[in-house]
């Protein structure tokens, strides 16, 4: 019986949950962030994999593979770009930075824009069986360089805190 009275709030309890989790997403695109090795780190490495899939996507609906491959790059320029602007501190010992909240929450904005907008278009409604067809270049574009972005942020951010904590 609990169930059956569940089922109806399911999607709204999803995009909640999605919600929130993209909420402390966002966060650690404004303001001053302590360092935290260790979850940088892992971090990095859930990227890794998540960018792994991403390619072996590519590989395996042909049609998203340049789109995503352009939006790869992009992140990549931009994440260079927004490490370049990003401040390194050392304050009584303790490492913290500041990233530059633009280009990262910008990136975040649009791909949930682009998924509203692919939801809005009953694009997520047909089922599992028919996803991979459905697959847009945009949107993966979009995710790829959200993910490329945030991948060379981490590994920019371990090079140059270890580069401050070699001067010190």
């Amino acid at each position: 019986m609990a169930v059956q009275t569940l089922s109806p709030l399911m999607p709204y309890l999803t995009a909640a949950g999605m919600g929130l989790l993209y909420y402390r997403r966002m966060r650690r695109y404004f303001g001053r962030q302590p360092w935290q090795p260790k979850r940088t780190i892992a971090r990095v490495v859930f990227l890794s994999i998540i960018a792994a899939m991403l390619v072996l996507l590519a590989c395996v609906v042909p049609h998203v593979a340049l789109g995503m491959a352009g939006g790869g790059v992009a992140g990549v320029a931009l994440g260079l770009f927004a490490l370049h602007h990003t401040r390194i501190e050392l304050d009584d010992g303790v490492a913290s930075y500041t990233p530059n909240p633009w280009i990262g929450g910008g990136l975040a904005v649009l791909l949930v824009a682009r998924l509203a907008w692919r939801w809005s278009q009953g694009a997520f409604s047909s089922g599992m069986g028919q996803t991979t067809q459905q697959a847009s270049p945009l949107t993966l574009a979009i995710a790829a360089a959200l993910v490329l972005y945030s991948l060379t942020q981490g590994v920019g951010l371990i090079l140059r805190m270890r580069a401050l904590h070699a001067r010190t």
